[in-house]
């Protein structure tokens, strides 16, 4: 008895931590992005957390990963090169706790990837929370769209929604990423896959940045690296959907860094959606507990 709550318990602290880091990271690549442009910003990061992590690698004499898994690595990769420049280029227009408080659907739209991809079925709580997800995301654009109309902001949370489709598979693929591979694999062929597909733009976008940014590049490489090798660890040793909680707390800590960094106030509105979404993921994901839903599911 007293040992599952602790063999959940540590993986899912070890999971909030990861998630504290990499919401620090979000708001250090968000005045990057600001002064060297999304792009620069996610190409330098992806570098140096490719040198942190090759480091690493070699030092613990990792050996290289079979060809199977060096495609999954590819995968994820070419996935988290798209996603984190649509990222970095929202959160340079929206405020950092409501471009996460946005985020938060991509849980929802994993049940559905999970469904489209792994042949899983989806349950009819699944459609409430879909529903009730969607209303947030409504909430939140809508009031931004009438009386508090920017078209920045707005383009800005486009991009978060697009994002959060590509992280939505990033989820699908990190538990069986985390299954096969160590955390200090996942850290370092995550940013060396990312860097090669950025690279593809580089003759064309990249530009050598200020040494004034050096700090930053390296304190957010480093962010990343240990936020992908702690939640690596923890959906290794936990199911994903006794994980995906822990999301939601990248909404304090983004109210909080930006706060403190740049200023930024939570309308009512954002509270609002956001308690929909997370209302909406929580009836999503939770196991059918009543006799009625199990015959329900069983029927559909």
């Amino acid at each position: 008895m007293t040992g599952a709550p602790k063999s959940i318990g540590i993986p899912f602290t070890v999971a909030c931590v990861g998630i504290a880091s990499f919401t620090l990271m979000d708001a250090l690549m968000k005045g990057l992005s600001l002064s060297i442009g999304a792009y620069n910003a996610t190409l330098w990061r992806t570098l140096a957390g490719t040198l942190l992590g090759g480091a690493i690698f070699l030092v613990r004499r990792h050996p290289c990963p079979a060809m199977s898994t060096m495609r999954l690595h590819l995968l994820r990769g070419g996935i988290v090169s798209v996603m984190a420049v649509l990222w970095f280029w929202a959160i340079a227009r929206v405020p950092l706790a409501e471009a996460i408080a946005l985020s938060f659907i991509a849980p929802l739209i994993a049940i559905y990837l999970a469904s489209f991809f792994l042949h899983e079925k989806v349950r009819p709580q699944a459609l409430i929370g879909s529903v009730l997800g969607l209303a947030g995301v409504a909430l939140m654009l809508i009031t931004r769209a009438t009386g508090r109309y920017d078209s920045e902001v707005l383009a800005g949370m486009g991009a978060v929604l697009a994002s959060a489709v590509l992280y939505a598979g990033n989820l699908v693929l990190m538990r069986k990423q985390a299954q096969i591979a160590s955390p200090i694999e996942v850290g370092f062929f995550q940013n060396l896959t990312t860097a090669l597909f950025l690279l593809l733009a580089a003759p064309v976008f990249a530009v050598l940045p200020d040494s004034s940014h050096a700090p930053q590049i390296m304190g957010s490489a480093a962010l990343a690296l240990l936020s992908l090798m702690l939640l690596s660890w923890a959906y290794a040793r936990a199911e994903a959907q006794s994980l995906v909680v822990v999301e939601y707390t990248g909404f304090g800590w983004g109210a909080l860094y930006g706060w403190l960094f740049f200023s930024e106030a939570i309308g009512w509105w954002v509270l609002a959606g956001t308690a929909l979404i997370v209302f909406g993921c929580y009836i999503a994901i939770r196991p059918p507990r009543r006799p009625q839903e199990m015959t329900l599911e069983a029927n559909l």
